[in-house]
């Protein structure tokens, strides 16, 4: 007999009141714990928009905003 198979065989022999316990606990328990969702990617965020942006015109946006920023030569 498996783990689920052992719950389920105790669940079943309480009254509906604990089996509402059982289940208020394990709703706390995966809200305690969610489940982890994908992060999507930039492109996927603006998919929806329309929006074409090329590398170059990142490349772009990076030197523009990062052209005058003072470096230490190292």
């Amino acid at each position: 007999m498996n783990l689920e198979q052992a719950v389920l065989e105790k669940f079943r022999t309480l009254t509906p009141d604990k089996q509402q316990e059982v289940l208020d606990f394990a709703e706390f328990l995966h809200q305690k714990n969610p489940p982890k969702q994908p992060l999507k990617s930039v492109k996927g965020l603006w998919a929806d928009l329309k929006v074409d942006i090329t590398e170059e015109d990142i490349a772009q946006a990076r030197k523009e905003m990062w052209g005058n920023f003072p470096r230490e030569d190292i």
